[in-house]
């Protein structure tokens, strides 16, 4: 039986490209049942029932599968952050990264409306962004009309699978314009009283991008850490899981343990303090969270 993958999710319909064609398909009937949602982005097994209308008949075991956009087999997540308008927030982006590691998919860093920031702005997030490089993420700098936008990201996205993600209003949907312009994506407008742009997408869809698949949705609209567990927290953290292993105890979370290498290199510089003031918080948030009690038949 042939087999496709998901680009388009509407209204209970399945959009399965396969070797250049589109094919409408539904659901088979004991999904629902079976506990079995098919997601944008699945590899799947169907068979046609007319012309353009099939059954999925089979999903394909995911590598990796997102909630909010509900979407499968993502390799890496495009952080959008501007420099300005709204001013550029390493806590949001090391919750970003946190959220984006801990679904297995690799982040890369995009900081746009660099023509838009001054000498002060622009010195500020340079230092930060050559610490993010130092620790293994690419940084990409970028501005409105920036005519070597599409040569720049084409490495990044062929034969990939990309999210975008980051702050409303920082443009995402300009971004993607400016990449494909065909999209004509509406852009967002700016609240200067909420310093956030409003939502403009609608349906999740993988469109085809130099060479790459990307999805034309804000990625990953949930930033809560419901699904990490304490003990994980430190693995999303790369700078320090690199070097948890030196610590004294193992299972070491970095709080009050004596001798603890992460600890010992926030003390030295080594790991810039906003990093570690972040794990703190964000480990705060799980320990303060409600425990999750299963349900017993």
């Amino acid at each position: 039986m042939p087999e496709g993958q998901i680009r388009k999710a509407i209204s209970g319909y399945y959009y399965v490209e396969n070797d250049g064609e589109i094919i409408q398909c539904r659901g088979r009937g004991v999904f629902r049942n079976r506990g079995i949602h098919p997601l944008v982005g699945d590899f799947v097994t169907y068979v046609r029932v007319e012309d353009n209308d099939a059954t999925v008949t089979e999903v394909h075991e995911r590598f990796n599968e997102l909630v909010r956009p509900p979407i499968s087999n993502v390799h890496q997540a495009l952080l959008v952050f501007s420099i300005v308008e709204p001013a550029f927030s390493l806590y949001l982006l090391d919750r970003f990264l946190v959220v984006v590691e801990s679904f297995d998919v690799k982040p890369i860093i995009c900081l746009t409306k660099k023509d838009l920031a001054n000498a002060d702005e622009l010195k500020m997030v340079a230092e930060s962004a050559a610490y993010y490089k130092k620790i293994g993420y690419d940084v990409i700098e970028t501005f409105i009309d920036d005519p070597q936008l599409t040569d720049l990201l084409k490495p990044y996205f062929e034969g990939k699978t990309t999210v975008l993600a980051g702050q409303s209003g920082v443009g995402k949907s300009t971004l993607l314009n400016t990449v494909l312009p065909v999209l004509e994506l509406k852009t967002g407008i700016i609240s200067e009283a909420l310093g956030r742009g409003k939502h403009t997408t609608r349906h999740v869809e993988l469109l085809e991008i130099s060479g790459g698949l990307v999805a034309d949705t804000p990625g990953f609209s949930s930033l809560e850490f419901d699904h990490i567990e304490k003990e994980e927290l430190s693995h999303y953290f790369v700078d320090m899981d690199e070097v948890a292993p030196n610590c004294r105890f193992r299972g070491c979370l970095h709080l009050k343990e004596p001798k603890c290498a992460v600890k010992e290199l926030v003390e030295t510089g080594e790991i810039p303090r906003h990093r570690y003031d972040h794990y703190l918080q964000f480990m705060q948030e799980i320990l303060d969270r409600k425990p999750r009690y299963e349900k017993h038949d």
